[in-house]
């Protein structure tokens, strides 16, 4: 006898406060961030969050990809179109902290972020920019022309 996984998808909304908001700047986005972030993480360990955004630019829905260690985490494309599909997003905003404070992205972050500007064009689930925060402050990919 073989089996046939099942795929449930739960969706809760949690903070009125945070869904409702409309994202209309880097500096609307970072600011949302820092108020879902893990308290005293910042420039403790490297993590990725995500936001899932609607037509009208509201948030719908943020998901924690992945946390990590003092130099760094691991975000996984498929993970975070995953959840932009299941809670019906229109567009994303993804972030990453640097404990370091060094706001200067790396290599690695301007070929993720290409990576998920490649997967999003693909989907027609853009991704609108990609932030790294730090305690001095933030770096906007889209500010950036990045």
């Amino acid at each position: 006898m073989r089996y046939l996984n099942e795929i449930r998808i739960h969706y809760k909304r949690r903070s009125v406060e945070i869904t409702s908001k409309t994202i209309d700047s880097s500096h609307t986005a970072e600011s949302i961030f820092r108020s879902i972030w893990e308290e005293g993480s910042l420039d403790h360990r490297e993590s990725f969050y995500a936001l899932f955004l609607s037509r009208s630019s509201q948030v719908v829905s943020y998901f924690r990809v992945s946390e990590g260690g003092l130099s760094g985490t691991v975000a996984d494309v498929k993970l975070i179109f995953q959840a932009a599909l299941g809670c019906n997003a229109s567009s994303i905003i993804v972030a990453h902290n640097h404990p370091s404070g060094n706001l200067k992205p790396s290599q690695a972050d301007k070929d993720l972020t290409d990576k998920l500007r490649q997967a999003g064009k693909m989907l027609e689930l853009p991704l609108l920019d990609h932030l790294i925060l730090s305690s001095e402050g933030y770096f906007s990919f889209a500010d950036e022309g990045l």
